[in-house]
């Protein structure tokens, strides 16, 4: 045999290695209620995978495929993840073994390559053993006073972990600095008196879109602020915006939930919808779902106003869009894009501490003064807080009294009404524990 034949013979097996899918790296991220493992691979892959138990482990099985020596060094254990194992199998195939510290329900996809990353092989693996969150009791009617509860703010840094949102040019990521801003208006939010924040992600790690929504829906917030560092390939673009979802938003939203009509129920006060018939339904959903649009509306009002003192805003009214995580029925919902981080200055102050300080502070600012002007029945800001309501062209009296949960005399008393006539711009003082 001629020394070209020794030489083909030699090569085989690494032009076979070659020809296939090669794994080329591999990162792993810790949320508190899962694990994320993102295998970079270098073209489109044919996997399977399932799990074993005694010890617990995940085996992937990936088609033609070979890994990078490099891999198994690089790689971070973590989360329920505690190490990365491989090793060839006939055909040319490959197995990864991921050894776990417990039982999990594994989910898998895989991603077609983006600006920032190629082919990627995307593993989800969530807690098996956890038990799933006891929906609330429904309690009976009782003579007994209510216990006057906090407000919770949901505060949500978008992005995180795999997605690092919009990168500035001094590669200053938008995740990094949303979750320094969402952390910042979270202590200020446990500072206020009869406030309670929940941090959506508190960690660099991703929440799916309505998974945010969801968490926000479990903790019964009565706000949800989604925070956000905007960028633009023109980098002369500034400001801040502030978004609240649009109509046609809200309803495509609400054509999914009316899909779901028992799910639906505690959207309108728990009255089931199964047995109703979908003109009411819709009627009862659109008018839950309208009373949050308008309370969106006006907070993310209050927020901007407070947006403009600290610095330039790109838009200078509310701007309305589709955004997956404004769309919640019941819950009052904003976007603040803080300012553009494709912009030199302003990616310089959304880096600095002290402006990002100023930022979540003309949040708090906003959130305070609508939650003066409309405290919910039932929570201590609502006992605290001496209310009042700025006359709007289009109020009534009556409309006034339904709004705030107080008697139409009542109103006319404490505020020395002789009739009905109202003022624009007037102030009425609005009688605490429903006059």
């Amino acid at each position: 045999m001629g020394r070209l034949a020794w030489l083909g013979l030699l090569l085989l097996p690494w032009l076979a290695n070659a020809a296939g899918m090669q794994v080329q790296g591999a990162r792993l991220w810790a949320a508190p209620d899962s694990t994320r493992v993102v295998f970079d691979v270098s073209g489109p892959v044919q996997h399977r995978l399932f799990t074993l138990k005694n010890p617990n482990r995940l085996v992937i099985d990936l088609s033609d495929a070979a890994i990078d020596p490099g891999v198994k060094k690089s790689f971070t254990a973590g989360g329920i993840v505690k190490d990365l194992r491989s090793g060839p199998r006939k055909g040319g195939d490959l197995r990864l073994v991921l050894d776990l510290g417990g039982a999990v329900k594994p989910k898998s996809f895989v991603l077609k390559p983006n600006k920032q990353y190629g082919h990627r092989l995307v593993i989800d693996l969530y807690d098996a053993d956890k038990k799933a969150a006891a929906k609330p009791k429904k309690t009976e009617a009782s003579n007994t006073p209510a216990k006057l509860r906090d407000l919770v703010i949901a505060i949500d840094a978008g992005h995180g972990g795999e997605d690092p949102g919009a990168r500035g040019k001094r590669g200053t990521r938008e995740k990094d600095v949303v979750l320094a801003l969402a952390r910042r208006l979270a202590k200020l939010v446990a500072r206020e008196p009869g406030m309670r924040p929940v941090l959506i992600r508190d960690g660099d790690y991703y929440v799916g879109l309505r998974k945010r929504m969801e968490k926000a829906r479990q903790n019964r917030a009565d706000l949800f602020i989604s925070i956000h560092a905007d960028a633009f390939r023109d980098r002369r673009v500034r400001g801040a915006s502030v978004y609240a979802v649009s109509r046609r938003g809200a309803s495509s939203e609400m054509a999914r939930w009316l899909a779901a009509r028992e799910n639906a129920a505690d959207l309108v006060g728990g009255v089931s919808l199964d047995d109703k018939d979908d003109l009411l339904a819709e009627v009862l959903l659109d008018l839950a779902q309208s009373a949050t649009l308008e309370a969106s509306n006006e907070v993310a009002a209050d927020v901007l106003r407070e947006m403009k003192r600290i610095g330039e805003v790109h838009k200078r009214h509310v701007q309305h869009a589709g955004f997956v995580v404004l769309k919640s029925p019941d819950i009052p919902s904003l976007l603040v894009e803080t300012a553009f981080i494709s912009n030199p200055s302003e990616e310089k102050r959304l880096r600095s501490a002290g402006h990002q300080q100023k930022v979540a502070q003309a949040i708090m600012n906003g959130v305070r003064a609508y939650f003066a002007a409309n405290p919910p029945p039932g929570t201590l800001v609502a006992r605290a807080a001496p209310r009042h309501h700025v006359i709007r062209r289009g109020d009534t009296l009556s409309h006034i009294a339904q709004r705030y949960g107080v008697t139409l005399a009542s109103l006319r008393r404490h505020n020395h009404l002789d009739d009905d006539n109202l003022l624009v711009g007037a102030v009425l003082t609005i009688p605490a524990n429903g006059g």
